[in-house]
């Protein structure tokens, strides 16, 4: 399809927003535990840059530490998003969401940079969930909460997690 296109074409493509550094600082494998609607989980995160550093997929895989059986995957892909002054109130982190629930629970999020991680929040019809990172040299923490329309958030999960050595390193 691209050969067909004049060269003048695909040199005139424009160049994306950088992956923010406060996203990137998540590159690496990370080990650790949590909860999850209360239900106590061990977790893995495997991040890292994709598609020519254009963007960054953090791939999460937990099990529940009462049932190993109780497996739980996700795949969530970050790239950095273009503000302009008279974006106002913008959010400079787009995001894409998908785990082993399916297609039906697939979601799309905006976010932030902090001044010690990010937050991005992906809309669901029935509440926003929001996802909460800090990076604090080897250690990560993940909180997520479910925000309904009146803005009152309830907790859903939260993980704390340490560098651990990635498989097949």
């Amino acid at each position: 399809m691209f050969a067909a296109l004049p060269a003048t074409t695909l040199a005139q493509e424009p160049d994306g927003a950088p992956v923010p550094d406060e996203v990137k600082a998540l590159a690496g494998c990370w080990s650790g535990s949590g909860s999850v609607m209360g239900k106590p989980v061990a977790i893995g995160l495997d991040a890292r840059s994709i598609t020519g550093d254009a963007l960054f997929v953090v791939d999460v895989d937990s099990h529940a530490l009462a049932d190993p059986e109780d497996r739980y995957a996700a795949h969530l892909i970050f790239g950095g998003k273009t503000v302009r002054p008279e974006d106002g109130d913008a959010k400079n982190i787009s995001a894409f969401f998908a785990d082993s629930f399916g297609g039906d629970f697939t979601g799309v999020g905006t976010g932030s940079v902090r001044p010690d991680g990010f937050e991005v929040a992906y809309a669901y019809p029935d509440a926003s969930f929001v996802n909460r990172w800090r990076v604090a040299g080897d250690a990560v923490s993940w909180t997520i909460t479910a925000r309904t329309g009146a803005g009152h958030e309830e907790p859903f999960a939260t993980y704390d997690l340490v560098r651990a050595a990635c498989a097949g390193a």
